[in-house]
């Protein structure tokens, strides 16, 4: 699927199809297909997008890319580009494997709808029902801080912990509303906390199990009262939890029974199994130049952010991170999103009710200011949703809902015009690239209404 510039996305195709004849493993061929014309996308943008990747590769600004376009169903553009392990030469193939980081939290939240559904559990149940270590929340407040006190974070400031004014809900956990947060996002007093109770954002092999690492946050206070505000946490890694407790299931079976399997999903979960770990992508990260150099296996520790390429395949303790533990391929995920987009249901299978599918693409948020302006200025149940006219550089239509992962991977629905888009790559930071908007502006730009 690697082509010169002027290769049209048809060929490509047809190239794509062929070998899925020869039986290369992509679960995206069991998606239908069709010519970009078809669905009613302009062909000249979609290769436009393929352009744009395959210079950042010749510029070595990454190594390479799965890119993949969905309409009314259908795959309408799929290309892989440069290369998926640099240093062994091994190409980039649409049955890539891919850390997804946080594109993890849909399927989570996701899972816990499907309990939600079943009368399992209620989105207003206070999380201390399930979780009693939940049960007596504290909130960090911090008091005025005097001179030489150190900077914000540091052993000498000064808090106040007060009870909590209402219990955490399921809700609150979908939402990112409960007070909780990450460690890597170093928050006063709390960042200090976190490290050294030794909590795990999801990102790293983890020497504890879920169970333990939850029980371990629950210990600390919260960084506000529950539902007054906005904060990007560990809520999808307690969600999981709690899924894991209500359906007495580790939670990646309860993934592989109630959506992996159901949706065809063959090609995710949490720890890549030996005889696929030959189609797993390199994690790389800038060097000094600008050009790519490859993450080393090993925790790699960035300011209050570590992470590991390695927690691909080295065995945890039951840790299945909720919130950033899953790998993928393109292709599975687009399966997922169709499902969303089906309202609930894929080739026969449903998963859930399109009055839930409903509730978690709708914002829930209400207003809440969110940090993470980049997936729409609203949240639903599991990720950001554009809820007025997108000025942005990708002007995603209203009523679109997405999100990304920390590795650069990323995904958006358009319900509106029926569009799927995925994008995966492999490289940490990536705040200097502007290649996810000029693919989402690209993609809006091919619809031809």
């Amino acid at each position: 699927m690697i082509g010169n510039h002027a290769r049209p996305v048809a060929v490509a195709l047809a190239i794509f199809t062929m070998t899925l004849a020869a039986g290369r493993p992509s679960l995206a061929g069991e998606l239908p297909q069709a010519r970009p014309d078809q669905v009613g996308l302009d062909q000249a943008k979609l290769q436009e997008a393929g352009a744009l990747f395959r210079r950042a590769v010749e510029q070595k600004e990454i190594a390479g890319a799965v890119l993949l376009v969905a309409r009314h169903g259908k795959v309408a553009y799929l290309e892989a580009v440069g290369k998926q392990d640099v240093e062994s030469g091994a190409a980039m193939s649409p049955a890539t494997i891919f850390r997804i980081a946080s594109m993890t939290k849909p399927i989570t939240s996701t899972a816990a709808m499907i309990l939600a559904e079943e009368g399992r559990l209620d989105l207003s149940d206070p999380i201390s029902r399930y979780l009693p270590e939940f049960r007596f929340m504290k909130v960090a407040v911090p008091r005025e801080r005097k001179a030489g006190a150190g900077p914000p974070g540091s052993s000498g400031e000064e808090y106040d912990l007060i009870e909590a004014y209402r219990p955490i809900t399921v809700r609150d956990l979908l939402m990112h509303t409960s007070g909780l947060c990450y460690r890597f996002t170093n928050r006063p007093i709390l960042g200090r906390m976190y490290a050294e109770a030794g909590i795990c954002d999801g990102l790293t092999p983890s020497d504890v199990t879920l169970a333990e690492n939850v029980r371990r946050l629950a210990g600390l206070p919260l960084l506000h009262q529950p539902g007054t505000a906005w904060e990007y946490g560990l809520n999808t890694d307690v969600l999981g939890r709690l899924v894991e407790v209500v359906s007495g299931r580790p939670l990646d079976q309860f993934f592989a029974e109630r959506i992996f399997r159901p949706l065809r999903m063959d090609d995710t979960f949490f720890l890549v199994p030996e005889d696929r770990r030959s189609r797993l992508a390199a994690l790389y990260e800038p060097g000094p130049d600008g050009k790519i150099r490859r993450t080393a296996d090993g925790a790699t520790t960035r300011g209050a952010l570590i992470y590991s390429p390695d927690v691909a395949y080295r065995q945890r303790p039951g840790y299945f991170s909720g919130g950033a533990g899953l790998l993928s391929t393109a292709g599975d995920y687009a399966r997922f999103l169709q499902m969303l987009l089906n309202r609930g249901e894929l080739d026969g299978a449903r998963v859930l009710r399109p009055e839930t599918v409903a509730a978690m693409t709708r914002d829930q948020t209400g207003g809440l200011s969110m940090w993470i302006p980049v997936h729409g200025l609203a949240f639903g149940y599991g990720f950001g949703v554009t809820t007025r006219p997108d000025t942005s550089v990708r002007k995603d239509p209203v009523g679109t809902f997405a999100w990304g992962g920390i590795y650069y991977t990323d995904f958006w629905v358009d319900p509106k015009d029926e569009v799927i888009g995925v994008m995966m790559t492999q490289i940490y930071p990536s705040g200097q690239l502007k290649l996810r908007d000029e693919f989402h502006r690209l993609v809006n730009e091919a619809i031809r209404r």
